[in-house]
């Protein structure tokens, strides 16, 4: 069976990026990777990653929806870069 496409996958609203700036009240700042002049964003998290107490922290690779009228962004989703995890040989 092949995965279907949902709709945000294909949203051009979603970006992926990295937190620089942690702010009070669950604010963050992103830098998005695509971007060559380093483009930053004013971000606040998802009220499901607050119901879930997700942390995120400064270095951390994001997910973003962008607003379409160019106010603040929203984290939705936290990548998880597993460090540190090697086989045995």
């Amino acid at each position: 069976m092949e995965k279907q496409n949902t709709e945000k996958e294909n949203d051009p609203n979603v970006k992926e990026g990295i937190v620089v700036e942690a702010l009070p009240a669950t604010m963050f700042k992103v830098r998005f990777e695509d971007t060559k002049e380093g483009e930053e964003v004013l971000c606040y998290l998802a009220g499901k990653m607050r119901l879930h107490r997700i942390r995120v922290l400064v270095g951390d690779k994001v997910q973003v929806q962008l607003d379409p009228y160019g106010g603040k962004a929203r984290i939705t989703r936290r990548f998880i870069e597993k460090k540190g995890f090697q086989k045995k040989k």
